[in-house]
């Protein structure tokens, strides 16, 4: 009987180990530049970081910076930022127009100063393309109105009207209308608060995000003048009603047309194209309008 003797191939440590330490420096040598830099060993850079100005960015608005102890308290916002693009007549007004009627300031603002004159002061939440702040302001030349939009779109379509009108009456932020409140305008300076078709949030889990609510109602009673309007209108019922049950909550507010009442909508509100067409299809609009008692 033949045996054939099996023998195991002759294998070579050090050659092996060259080969594994090989392939091992290609793989790292692949996938080394997509790993994270550390913070602490990242290069510095000679690029000036990017700003939130509203003449360099096409969808950012002016941040205002939290307070110390507030990152933990982070306030939910009431709207969302919509993408939007700029048309070549709407850049061109943000780089031109803006100067003469944006406010960039995050501090305490002398508007006395601002507009040149003394004046009521009116402001305008969420203006949307600015059409009716825009008709308001040509109507009513002896006040001065602020205009607070976080769509740069708009911003950019109310200066064009502000420039085809020769308004002068008219400044604008562009930021967060809580934080211009709160930062910017002194309590009791206000003769009067617009907030025309705000979002709804009709969806439950999103009601949290809805503008009006107490907290908002208690900051906004402090900046109005007495005797100082606040005028909402929405063609969402539920939302009309939302809006009544915590307005009629706020001691220092009164309805001007009786308790639980909805206002006509006064003359000098003028409609909207989106209203007119809301209402060829039967849709209702409500307007809601408080004023700040004077014994509170």
């Amino acid at each position: 009987m033949n045996y054939r003797l099996q023998c195991a191939p002759v294998t070579h440590p050090q050659r092996n180990r060259s080969r594994v330490e090989a392939g091992s420096a290609k793989i790292i040598g692949q996938i080394l530049p997509f790993l994270p830099i550390p913070a602490a060993s990242k290069p510095k850079s000679n690029i000036p970081p990017m700003t939130d100005s509203p003449i360099e960015s096409s969808d950012s608005t002016i941040e205002i910076s939290l307070q110390a102890g507030d990152a933990q308290h982070r306030r939910i916002r009431s709207f969302a930022l919509r993408q939007g693009r700029f048309t070549v007549a709407q850049k061109r007004a943000m780089d031109t127009l803006w100067p003469a009627h944006g406010i960039d300031s995050v501090d305490p603002c002398d508007f006395e100063a601002i507009f040149g004159r003394s004046a009521p002061l009116v402001v305008e939440i969420g203006f949307g393309n600015g059409e009716t702040l825009a008709q308001l302001a040509s109507d009513q030349p002896q006040v001065n109105f602020i205009g607070i939009e976080v769509h740069r779109p708009g911003v950019a379509q109310l200066l064009l009207q502000l420039k085809e009108r020769e308004l002068t009456n008219v400044r604008i932020f562009c930021a967060d209308a809580v934080e211009i409140l709160t930062h910017c305008i002194a309590d009791e300076s206000l003769s009067g608060v617009n907030l025309f078709f705000p979002d709804p949030w009709p969806k439950k889990r999103h009601h949290k995000r809805r503008l009006v609510n107490p907290d908002f109602l208690n900051l906004l009673a402090r900046k109005l003048k007495c005797g100082g309007f606040f005028h909402a209108a929405t063609d969402w019922e539920d939302y009309a009603r939302h809006m009544m049950n915590v307005l009629e909550q706020c001691d220092r507010l009164e309805n001007v047309a009786g308790r639980t009442k909805f206002s006509p909508r006064p003359a000098h509100r003028a409609l909207t194209k989106f209203e007119r067409r809301g209402q060829k299809l039967g849709h209702g609009v409500w307007d809601l309008i408080f004023s700040r008692r004077a014994d509170l």
